[in-house]
């Protein structure tokens, strides 16, 4: 069979849909693996793959994680790798590895496709030397995300790979409607493959407080014990208490981003669905916050970074399934079977 290679952008939850698939084709008789040339261990905790380390365990590879994500990359990769020949012999021995024991592999895509791009190891490169199909998951917030996606699926035509569609997934369910109507009819009238949407779903896509606090770092001064409350939404305390009240209200399971001198907001947003205050430039906040977030059991996290740098880091949060997360693991897979056209994918890779 031939390996399918997952690729897309931050939020698109290429590794979700990737256990999913992985999942559903060993429950069909096959026998998949999982490849991911390209890693990256982000966050101030990080020091290995976290998606490796996942499909690792669920698909119970005996591979070192090092065959399984044989390179990890940050931000500022290029001074580090001074032989692009040797990582590419490492990432193609690392794959053979893989390939002469698994059918088919699923590869997962790095952050961005074109990660690596100087020197010859993006997304498109790679798959071109394994021979691998392509399958674009993406996430689509609006028209501007929709016609990344078409650029992106004729570009892959261009390069002449084996494009094997699209899986929308990670949807805010009010764009789910669009998605499956207006963007799913006009994929399908430029030639190019539509094989599902997959809705948002926070059990899966939300990040967790220990998630936050991993990329943030900082001092936790409460709810040490409730880093596992999911983060489904994001507000900066920049505007007046007195203006702030129904955005908390609307709000649910948010992040609040503020000084630590802003007593008052962080008061009022400890009485409504918060999940963490992330208290901004190194300023303790009153004992009053303190104690009632211990009493509400939301976390405070305390960091020493300004509020611009503060959100700037925030971006580079995401949701990372387990191993042990027994029901994000069960939702993964029947994702694919309710909203993913699986059937049509096995048969592409068996053609």
């Amino acid at each position: 069979m031939k390996s399918l290679y997952l690729v897309g952008t931050p939020g698109s939850g290429k590794t979700a849909v990737a256990l999913g698939l992985a999942l559903k084709l060993r429950q069909e008789g096959l026998n998949p693996g999982y490849f991911k040339p390209v890693g990256s261990t982000t966050g101030v905790l990080g020091h290995l793959d976290e998606d490796g380390v996942l499909m690792k365990a669920v698909l119970g590879m005996t591979e070192d994680l090092d065959t399984i994500v044989p390179l990890t990359v940050g931000s500022f990769y290029v001074s580090g790798y001074h032989d692009p020949k040797k990582s590419r012999d490492r990432i193609l021995e690392s794959y053979r590895q893989i390939a002469d024991k698994f059918d088919p592999v699923i590869i997962d895509g790095t952050r961005f496709p074109w990660v690596m791009a100087s020197y010859g190891l993006d997304a498109i490169s790679i798959a071109r030397d394994v021979g691998a199909g392509v399958l674009g998951t993406m996430q689509v917030k609006n028209d501007f995300d929709f016609d990344e996606i078409l650029f992106f699926n004729r570009y892959v035509v261009c390069k002449g790979l084996p494009l094997v569609g699209n899986v929308f997934n990670n949807i805010p369910r009010p764009m789910l409607a669009k998605t499956q109507g207006v963007y799913a009819n006009l994929l399908s009238s430029f030639g190019y493959r539509w094989l599902g949407a997959i809705p948002s779903r926070p059990e899966i896509h939300s990040p967790t407080v220990a998630e936050y606090y991993e990329v943030l770092g900082g001092e936790i001064l409460a709810g040490e014990d409730r880093l596992d409350l999911l983060v489904e939404d994001v507000l900066i305390g920049a505007m007046t208490i007195e203006s702030a009240f129904d955005t908390l209200r609307r709000a649910l399971n948010k992040a609040v981003v503020i000084g630590g001198d802003r007593s008052d907001y962080a008061l009022a947003a400890l009485e409504t669905s918060t999940s963490v205050l992330i208290l901004t430039g190194g300023l303790y906040p009153h004992i009053h916050v303190i104690t009632r977030a211990k009493e509400k059991g939301v976390p405070i996290i305390l960091v020493h970074y300004d509020t611009v740098t503060t959100i700037d880091r925030i971006s580079e949060v995401s949701r990372r399934i387990r191993p042990g997360e027994e029901k994000a693991i069960a939702l993964a897979l029947e994702n694919i079977e309710l909203y993913c056209d699986w059937q049509k994918i096995i048969e592409i890779l068996k053609a």
